[in-house]
């Protein structure tokens, strides 16, 4: 059971982005989301969305880098990965 934390690569609303995902479950996830003081907000599906800024916080309390590849890999290995068709059709049929 890992908490993963991509490189912040993605670029919005004036940052840039990281991914904070489990490889082993949502419960894990948000555990760990609550204990880093992550705004409930920020989860998106499979994965919370994290500024630059926090990153190094999120590492010290036990996320472990990875290259986005390998987070996309892990996660999609841990069955908890939401695919973008996926996620195009919740939010077509309104469950976000």
């Amino acid at each position: 059971m890992t908490v993963l934390i991509d490189t912040p690569l993605w670029p919005k609303h004036g940052t840039v982005w990281a991914h904070l995902v489990s490889d082993s479950s949502l419960d894990e996830l948000h555990d760990f989301a609550r204990r880093a003081d992550l705004p409930p907000r920020a989860f998106d599906l499979d994965h919370y969305d994290v500024p630059v800024e926090r990153y190094d916080d999120l590492v010290a309390a036990g996320a472990v880098p990875v290259e986005p590849r390998e987070l996309i890999a892990r996660l999609a290995q841990s069955g908890l990965r939401v695919t973008p068709r996926e996620r195009r059709a919740r939010r077509q049929h309104g469950s976000l």
